[in-house]
């Protein structure tokens, strides 16, 4: 008992630091490494991207328990949640809002009746396409507009459903990379609790293609909507 208490005496500074840092990655902001290509071509393999869990909710730290409401989800954030039906933290775009009847027929988007808009000639960011060809198109609908990828050789079966209305307190939430990407067409819908944060920027990246070195031009871009 005595060396504990001589222990906590000697390093309560550096003990202090490391709860206060981990309350405030808890409630306020942390970093995620993205480890699949569900999200290009928007956020590359490798990415460490910004978490602002603070810009929906303050929460009681080390838990998703709301302390203040602040904001709901947008239609085009890009969010992070913990899926309890997944069962592992994923990283997704909000298209379909509480209320909003969604559609998807050969990867063209529905919503409310109104199909978003798709131009294939104005892209010109990341081409990841490694072993399976892919093309590129900008996504648009109402203030919403970002690129999404779509393979050539393996188009999903889960490019059509619908239409779905989406619950109270639920959101549909698909990945930019619209073939190759485990969201609400097979998880279903996501409740509002497991949205713990949104992101808007790159932190840091590691290429895992070439030895993990850094990619320069990945630090701090921002994730455009």
């Amino acid at each position: 008992m005595r060396t504990i208490t001589r222990f906590l005496a000697r390093n309560k500074g550096f003990i202090t630091f490391m709860l206060c840092m981990i309350m405030f990655r808890s409630a306020v902001a942390d970093w995620n490494v993205v480890p699949t290509g569900s999200m290009q071509p928007t956020i590359e393999i490798g990415d460490r991207i910004f978490v602002d869990k603070a810009a929906y909710d303050l929460r009681l730290p080390l838990t998703h328990i709301s302390l203040l409401h602040l904001a709901d989800p947008l239609r085009g954030d890009i969010v992070v949640l913990d899926s309890h039906t997944a069962n592992e933290r994923l990283v997704k775009r909000v298209i379909g809002l509480p209320g909003d009847v969604v559609a998807m027929h050969g990867n063209v988007l529905t919503i409310n009746g109104r199909a978003a808009s798709y131009a294939s000639g104005s892209y010109s960011g990341i081409h990841d396409d490694l072993q399976n060809p892919a093309r590129y198109e900008i996504e648009r609908y109402g203030d919403m507009h970002h690129a999404i990828r779509l393979s050539v050789n393996w188009p999903s079966p889960a490019s059509n459903f619908g239409p779905v209305k989406v619950p109270p307190n639920q959101y549909l939430l698909l990945g930019d990379d619209r073939d190759n990407s485990m969201d609400s067409r097979y998880f279903g819908f996501f409740p509002r609790h497991e949205i713990v944060g949104r992101s808007r920027y790159v932190v840091a990246s590691l290429d895992p293609q070439h030895h993990y070195l850094p990619r320069g031009q990945r630090f701090g871009a921002p994730l455009d909507r």
